[in-house]
Formats: C-alpha cells, sequence, structure tokens
C-alpha cells in the first residue's frame, strides 16, 4: 500500500507484541504500529498501511532514556533500547500473562530474570562484501539491508573485541555473488567458535583459495573453530563450554543458551521445582543444558532429535565423575514422543522444545502419571496451548519464572512448574 498523506499526529496507548509503539487512530480508526515509540507519547509520523514511520516525538514519555548503542533505531537487533528498565520489564512479564489468559491459566509469578548488558555469547552476524574486503552487522530495521555495526552493548565484550577479525573472516565467505553468510559465533571457555551458513554452494561452494584465505584469517583472530554448514575449515582447539558439572565439547551449529546466567537461573528453577525427583526425563536435551545438572542428584533419560549433540552429552559424561546414570537417546519427540510405558519409570520431566512447543510430548506426560513437569520455554504462546493440554488432565501450573534473555528486544521466555 503507497504511503497516505500526512504526516498524522498520534498518541501511542501501548506497546505492541513486536515492541512497537501501538495506537488506534489515524484515518481508518485501525490499529497503527509505530517503531521506537512509547505509551503516553504523541507523535507525528507519516502511515503506510498499518505501519507509522516516526518523524518527530511532539511529547515524549517519561519512560523513556537514552539508547546505550549508537546504532540504535538503525540495527534492527534491539527494539526497546529507548524504555527504562522498570516498565520495559514489567511489559515483558505482562506478555506471558496474557498468553496463559488466553488459555484461561492463572499462576504466581516468580521475581524475573534479567539478562544484563554485555552477557550474550552468541550472536548471528550477517556478513557484506564491500571494496576492499568485507563488513559485518545485522540486518537494518524493516530491510534486508545490512546495518554495519562497530559496539554491541548486548555481547560479551570478548565477542565485540573480535568484530575486527569477523570481519576479516568473512572475506573469502563472500567468493560467490549470490552468497550471504551469516557468522554463527559462540564465546566458548577455549576461543570464538564460528559456523557460517549462507554461501552458495551449488555452483561448487567455496574454493581451495577461500578455504585457505579463511583458515588464515582464522588463525589470525585466535579462533578455535571456523565450520561451514558444520563443515571443518579450520580448528585449532576444540570449543568446550562449562554445562553444570560437566565439561562439554560444542558441535558445530549445536544448540547453546545465549546467555549463561540465564542458562543457570532456568536450570536453578527447574530442577527445584521437580521436588527432590529421583528417577527424570530431559527431553529436547540438546547437548546437556540441565541434563548434567539434574544428574547429580536423579537418574535421567536424556533425549533429542540432534544426533550429534546426543554424542557430545554422552562423551562429556567421563568429565563430571560422581553423576546418577544418564541413559541419552537420539530421538524425534514430535514423531516418536516419549510414551506412556516409558514414562511410568519416572517421577519428573523437563522439556525444553523449539518454538513450536512440545504439543505430542506433552500429550503424552498428560496421559501419564508422571507427578512434576518442568516447561522450559522461548514462546508463550505455545507454552500456554501445551499448559492448557497438561492442565485439562490434573496438572496445575504452581507457578512460572520469565526470564528476559534476549536483552532489549520483544522477545520473552519462561519456565513453568506443573505438579499433579
Amino acid at each position: 500500500m503507497a504511503k497516505l498523506d500526512g504526516p498524522y499526529t498520534v498518541d501511542i496507548t501501548a506497546v505492541g507484541a513486536q515492541g512497537d509503539g501501538l495506537t488506534i487512530g489515524g484515518p481508518r480508526n485501525a490499529p497503527i504500529f509505530v517503531p521506537l515509540t512509547l505509551p503516553g507519547e504523541r507523535v507525528s509520523v507519516q502511515l503506510d498501511g498499518q505501519r507509522g514511520d516516526l518523524e518527530e516525538i511532539l511529547a515524549a514519555s517519561a519512560d523513556r532514556v537514552s539508547p546505550p548503542c549508537p546504532h540504535f533505531g538503525d540495527c534492527g537487533g534491539c527494539a526497546l533500547q529507548h524504555w527504562d528498565h522498570a516498565p520495559y520489564l514489567a511489559w515483558k512479564v505482562e506478555q506471558v500473562r496474557i498468553a496463559l489468559s488466553r488459555e484461561r491459566l492463572e499462576t504466581e509469578f516468580a521475581t524475573p530474570f534479567a539478562a544484563p548488558p554485555g552477557s550474550r555469547r552468541r550472536l548471528a552476524l550477517h556478513a557484506r562484501a564491500v571494496r576492499g574486503g568485507a563488513v559485518i552487522g545485522f540486518k537494518a530495521r524493516r530491510s534486508w539491508r545490512l546495518a554495519e555495526i562497530a559496539v554491541c552493548p548486548i555481547a560479551d565484550p570478548r565477542l565485540v573485541a573480535a568484530f575486527p577479525a569477523l570481519a576479516k573472516l568473512a572475506k573469502p565467505f563472500l567468493e560467490h555473488p549470490k552468497s550471504a553468510p551469516t557468522l554463527h559465533v559462540t564465546w566458548t571457555a577455549t576461543g570464538l567458535d564460528v559456523d557460517v551458513t549462507g554461501v552458495e554452494r551449488r555452483s561448487g561452494g567455496l574454493s581451495a583459495d577461500a578455504r585457505m584465505d579463511a583458515a588464515a584469517a582464522a588463525q589470525e583472530g585466535q579462533m578455535a573453530r571456523v565450520t561451514l554448514a558444520g563443515e571443518t575449515v579450520f580448528e585449532v582447539r576444540q570449543p568446550m563450554v562449562r554445562l553444570g558439572p560437566a565439561t562439554v565439547a560444542l558441535p558445530p551449529g549445536a544448540f547453546l543458551q545465549a546467555v549463561p546466567q540465564a542458562e543457570a537461573a532456568m536450570a536453578d528453577f527447574a530442577i527445584a521445582g521437580l521436588g527432590g525427583a529421583t528417577k527424570v526425563a530431559d527431553l529436547f536435551c540438546g547437548v546437556g543444558t540441565f541434563t548434567f545438572r539434574l544428574a547429580q542428584s536423579a537418574s535421567v533419560k536424556a533425549c533429542d532429535s540432534s544426533a550429534l549433540a546426543i554424542k557430545a552429552l554422552s562423551s562429556a559424561v567421563a568429565s563430571a565423575p560422581g553423576l546418577k546414570p544418564i541413559d541419552a537417546e537420539t530421538r524425534d519427540l514430535t514423531r516418536r514422543p516419549v510414551l506412556i510405558h516409558e514414562l511410568a519409570k519416572l517421577e519428573g520431566v523437563v522439556l525444553d522444545p523449539p518454538r513450536a512447543g512440545a504439543l505430542e510430548q506433552t500429550a503424552e506426560i498428560a496421559r501419564s502419571k508422571v507427578g512434576r513437569v518442568a516447561y522450559v520455554s522461548c514462546n508463550p504462546t505455545t507454552f500456554a496451548r501445551d499448559a492448557r493440554v497438561l492442565a485439562d488432565a490434573g496438572f496445575k501450573l504452581e507457578r512460572v519464572l520469565p526470564v528476559d534473555q534476549f536483552l532489549w528486544s520483544p522477545h520473552i521466555e519462561l519456565v513453568g512448574i506443573f505438579s499433579r
């Protein structure tokens, strides 16, 4: 839809689920979403359908603060740096409450965990070619354009310090004009681990010369490992991460919680919620984020669809002597959930599914006699849907821990504790 005549003056009344200011108004009396605005503000906007491009803040909210990042507003990585912390965090918690209310669920809310600045150990950085080299950054707001970044206040300072080396590393992966590399960067105990995706491969993939250039850049940048969609390009040290009492060799591209402090808070809340259960399952376990912590006091059946993750988990058991038995299995829990007769041997279950949730597995738990469930979720909507299934089977949602792991984004995570 073409832009309408304007500008229009509108009053922002709320913040929408994607972090944009929201008002009902405009020429059609319809919802209008205006990025970078806050409730209580009067702003001048140019309208484009239901989107408003901010032109001027006519009356600012008392909750407006100066964004800490010079790239804010252009970079699409953060949406809410301009909001004071207390109302920002309260809004995130309210998104969980709203999702639960849609499924007629109420519960006690624990004090939310809030990730501090400088705590992200994982970033997905896009790369683009420029004359003489490459630049890295995030997608610009509402655009496919790259917003080049020099600093990032959400990221671990060691990642930020590596930005120049990562830009050098990116250049060989731009060999083909159709390549649009993304560098999935993780800071580990043994150094930087980088898995690159988005490289054109139908024309033959990366040439031998480009691989050599990438390896040289990785060595110069003192990186531990560089892989291309999981295939090793350079490795001098195995990337290692500490998960509770165990040290795990991280497979290329493996899932890892973005903030170590958030990982610890979620694990502590989940384990406490199992109430001392001594036989448990850790489903969608990944490389063992919760498995090893659980195994300090309970035998654990650990399942995940990634064979590489299960192999890494199994290999890491020897690094933590004294654990209770861990039975690790490669298993697609959507197509082949753990069934009632298997759950009969268990007292508690931890679930940490992807954004789509765990409807099939939840249905099996609902039909079982498992007494306690700790459900870790990155999507309040699918969590609430699955929680309804458990509630209808006689479970009570005792309490929820909201987890703000992705600082200044609209995303909120949670851990819910259920009991019969």
